[in-house]
């Protein structure tokens, strides 16, 4: 149910940031390449719409992936992406009313889905709360676009910052695999990743920390490494605490 509360919360918060958007700031640029913000604005009603269109269709017979997975595949998705993204916000060019529209299809089929129940994606059949938490770091990570694209304060669910930083992490670690280094990003993730030496009691020797949304901006690659240490937003301590060449995590 936590994860269900955090996608409409999270779409909640982008939806009264959307609303107040003039046709001039619709038209301004993203850091996401040729996207507008309208593009964008467009492509964050995908996330829910994305849950529905899965609940519509038949429930494949087995899993086939996780949420893990979905992170770590994302680049090869990318290009379908992009070209799917600008025909849907050119087709759909009353933002409110796709919002509204999301909104109300999201809450109908969330009522009656079972939080196992299997869903086919485009990165294979997953379970619906796995699938759930997907779309949470689409929206986290989308809402933090459209904020440095427009300059506005949008709030980012609690709920839907935990689950975004957690998956990101596990990714990391299941991207490099061992138990050398700790990554930090409280109050919501610790994990192990780095093959070296296992690090058993006390201080470990390589730790990296950092808060959620820079860790969030690091693994999708809205952040540089080298930048985010040099300005102290990240901190990094060890020989095998430098993580340039494992980011981003997904992109």
């Amino acid at each position: 149910m936590k994860t269900r509360a955090a996608v409409r919360a999270q779409f909640g918060h982008v939806r009264d940031a959307v609303r107040g958007l003039t046709e001039e700031q619709l038209a301004g640029p993203t850091r996401l390449g040729e996207w507008t913000v309208r593009d964008l604005a467009a492509h964050l009603t995908l996330a829910p719409n994305a849950i529905v269109r899965a609940l519509d269709g038949p429930e494949p017979a087995k899993q086939e992936t996780g949420a893990t997975d979905w992170a770590l595949g994302t680049s090869a998705r990318a290009e379908a992406v992009d070209e799917g993204t600008r025909a849907f916000a050119a087709a759909h060019p009353d933002l409110d009313a796709l919002y509204e529209d999301t909104a109300a299809r999201f809450a109908e089929r969330m009522a009656a889905a079972g939080a196992e129940r299997l869903v086919d994606t485009n990165a294979g059949a997953m379970n619906l709360t796995d699938y759930l938490v997907t779309r949470i770091v689409e929206l986290v990570v989308h809402t933090d676009d459209l904020a440095c694209a427009t300059g506005l304060d949008i709030a980012v669910d609690r709920r839907a910052l935990a689950a975004a930083t957690r998956l990101l992490a596990d990714a990391l670690a299941a991207k490099a695999p061992g138990a050398s280094t700790e990554v930090r990003v409280p109050p919501f993730a610790v994990v192990q990743c780095i093959a070296g030496p296992r690090h058993t009691r006390g201080t470990p020797p390589n730790v990296v920390e950092t808060d959620p949304l820079t860790w969030i901006r690091l693994a999708t690659g809205r952040a540089r490494w080298r930048t985010e240490v040099a300005e102290a937003r990240v901190g990094a301590s060890g020989e095998r605490a430098d993580l340039e060449a494992l980011l981003p995590v997904m992109s």
